[in-house]
């Protein structure tokens, strides 16, 4: 069920926007070589509990996870790019790591995620962060009332095909509100001017991921983590956007 909320629902949206925003601010901030994954995740839980958020992540068991997540944050790291699991180990120089992080504030939810280089990054890691960067702005140039959600996904796919990547379509972005996914999904590539019409009131989270070469990926033992298939870094970008009659409202947009 595709949902769409009135102007005053999506400024009551705003809080759990910037709650998220702020936290992986923080963890841009204080990542670093030698920190533990698990001491990144016991830093979002305390930020969670003193803003009075509640984890969409802890209790979270979907058809595609081996069980309940059981963290408040996702951390993959190198061939790592989705769903990452924390677990003990201690970032290295030139790891790069994405952290995805979802909460719900007030009974509103917004999900956002971001990849960062620790230590001395390689030029590629930068070439490919800043193509999903791209991709991931290019998604909500297009994410306007009146287009289709085709739109969307052509224009991620085609920055990622400007800079050589292939574009995995089975994970993707997906509608957000009161809760972390719903309908549309929207997918990382497309058709222009087809799908289903963008109307004022949308919510969804768009997420370009890329891998730097493959679009294949295979999970890790733990039933979450999902790896590129030949070893290749992945990098993974998203927002909480709102489609409104004068344009996209980035809700978890960073300061």
């Amino acid at each position: 069920m595709i949902e769409l909320y009135s102007p005053a629902e999506i400024e009551a949206m705003r809080p759990a926007g910037r709650f998220v925003a702020a936290t992986l601010a923080e963890l841009e901030r204080v990542a670093e070589v030698g920190m533990n994954l698990l001491e990144l995740d016991d830093l979002v839980a305390r930020r969670i509990k003193e803003a009075g958020a509640v984890s969409c992540y802890v209790d979270y068991h979907p058809s595609f996870g081996g069980s309940p997540f059981g963290k408040v944050l996702c951390t993959s790291v190198n061939d790592a790019v989705l769903h990452g699991l924390p677990y003990d180990y201690r970032l290295k120089d030139g790891d790069l790591v994405s952290f995805d992080f979802a909460a719900e504030v007030d009974g509103w939810v917004a999900d956002s995620a971001l990849s960062i280089v620790v230590g001395e990054a390689r030029e590629q890691d930068l070439h490919l962060i800043d193509t999903t960067t791209r991709a991931l702005e290019a998604g909500i140039g297009a994410a306007r009332a009146g287009n289709k959600i085709g739109d969307i996904g052509h224009a991620i796919a085609t920055v990622a095909r400007g800079d050589g990547l292939s574009v995995n379509t089975q994970f993707g972005g997906h509608g957000v509100g009161r809760t972390m996914h719903g309908d549309p999904h929207v997918p990382n590539d497309g058709r222009p001017g087809r799908g289903m019409k963008l109307k004022p009131g949308l919510v969804i989270a768009i997420e370009p991921w890329f891998l730097q070469t493959t679009d294949e990926i295979v999970y890790d033992p733990d039933g979450w983590t999902l790896r590129s298939a030949d070893g290749s870094r992945g990098a993974h970008m998203e927002h909480t956007v709102a489609i409104t009659e004068d344009g996209p409202i980035i809700l978890t947009a960073r300061d």
